[in-house]
């Protein structure tokens, strides 16, 4: 029987990867090949390793901080460039537009597309959020100016400018996913991707303080192509979910014990659940896969994560094994990103001006953010950031295994 090549080429890489960080790929029960998956998890491309503070040489297992990200690249490959202004992804399928519209508002990107001839194709969309996060590169980094920069996307592949003057980050663009819950002063909501600072937030449809009657603008790149991200969960009944749709299997349950970053890789490192010892902690793209956007504390009573997962804690932000590089040298390298299955909480003024800061949900569940991976909480008593980003550095682990 002839082996697809695709399937050659992953065990190839499974090896490969197993070599390279000391672990013996016959260990515990070979993972869901790609082929019996619907869709596929690119990888971040991050590359490299890094401790709570510093870059440092990838670790060997049983060390600290090993079964990090760039130790375990997902699939990656080059960006296919097409002569007729799109760029296809080789992983996803997805084709999108190289070029950027607007800036529009959401209401005026979801009528746009109907009218989209670009390459000669009609069936042009705006993309989900997680057709969006797809594009995600960590390779880049969030500096205090745009010069030291560089965006979370590949600029080579797409069109990407900053924006002018001080806030140069505020280049968010439109996804078509819709909070099932309001943020801030009960604002509308639309998810979108910072590919500036290496985010997925809520952004607000309207001007906040418009009362309705202005609507906010940002730019969009549309997408076309097979559909991606629709989970479908198998109960195991051993404690662990594989999803059908990506290939993945997931611990069914959290344990409900916030850890820090290097104690979450480790629990993750040695966890023996279902059988399995090849348990690790998702990077950013594997946990976000797992995200339900139908679903948020204040519309539903729960977690955004669909049965049969389930969550200790309807407010829980998860970590990911994916260092987000973030602000000046000398802390550049202290964050990681996490996944806010509850409200994205943030330490707002409230009326602005009052001096009175509440505590809001200001982006979402769905969120992805960045945590330091060391510290006290207590160190930031209002949070951190324009809009005030709730530090919990102690937040819950739920491991994954499979593909790569």
């Amino acid at each position: 029987m002839k082996v697809p090549a695709l399937t050659l080429a992953l065990v190839s890489l499974l090896l490969a990867a197993c070599s390279a960080t000391g672990e013996d790929a016959s260990a515990s029960t070979p993972a869901p090949t790609a082929d019996a998956a619907a869709w596929r998890v690119p990888g971040t491309a991050q590359e490299g390793c890094f401790s709570d503070d510093a870059r440092i040489d990838c670790p060997r297992a049983g060390a600290p901080f090993f079964g990090q990200d760039g130790q375990r690249p997902g699939p990656r490959p080059p960006f296919q460039l097409n002569t007729d202004g799109t760029v296809t992804d080789p992983v996803t399928g997805l084709t999108w537009t190289r070029a950027l519209a607007g800036p529009m508002s959401w209401d005026e990107a979801r009528a746009a597309v109907t009218a989209l001839r670009t390459g000669g194709h009609t069936d042009w969309r705006v993309p989900t959020i997680k057709e969006l996060y797809t594009l995600i590169d960590f390779r880049g980094w969030f500096a205090p100016t745009a010069a030291q920069s560089r965006p979370f996307i590949d600029a080579g592949a797409f069109e990407f400018a900053y924006a002018e003057g001080d806030r140069f980050f505020d280049v968010q663009l439109w996804s078509s996913t819709a909070y099932v819950a309001t943020t801030m002063n009960d604002d509308a909501t639309i998810f979108g991707v910072n590919f500036a600072d290496g985010r997925i937030k809520g952004y607000p449809r309207y001007r906040p303080g418009s009362g309705g009657a202005v609507a906010q603008r940002m730019r969009v790149r549309f997408v076309r192509g097979p559909a991606y991200g629709a989970n479908d969960y198998r109960d195991n009944a051993d404690g662990t979910v594989t999803d059908r749709g990506s290939g993945l299997t997931w611990q069914q349950r959290d344990d409900g014990q916030p850890r820090r970053w290097r104690d979450a890789l480790a629990y993750c490192a040695a966890l023996r659940l279902g059988g399995h010892a090849d348990w690790r902690l998702p990077d950013a793209k594997e946990l976000h896969s797992i995200v339900d956007y139908t679903r948020a504390p204040a519309a539903t009573q729960s977690a955004a994560l669909a049965p049969p997962l389930q969550a200790s804690a309807a407010e829980s932000y998860y970590w990911t094994s994916t260092t987000v590089l973030d602000g000046p040298p000398e802390v550049m390298y202290t964050r990681a990103a996490y996944f806010a299955f509850g409200r994205a909480l943030g330490w707002m003024e409230m009326p602005p001006g009052s001096g009175t800061r509440r505590l809001l949900d200001v982006h979402g569940a769905g969120s992805q953010r960045a945590d330091p991976k060391d510290g006290d909480p207590a160190a930031y008593p209002q949070g951190f950031g324009p809009q005030g980003d709730d530090v919990r550095i102690l937040n819950p682990v739920r491991c994954v295994r499979g593909q790569r």
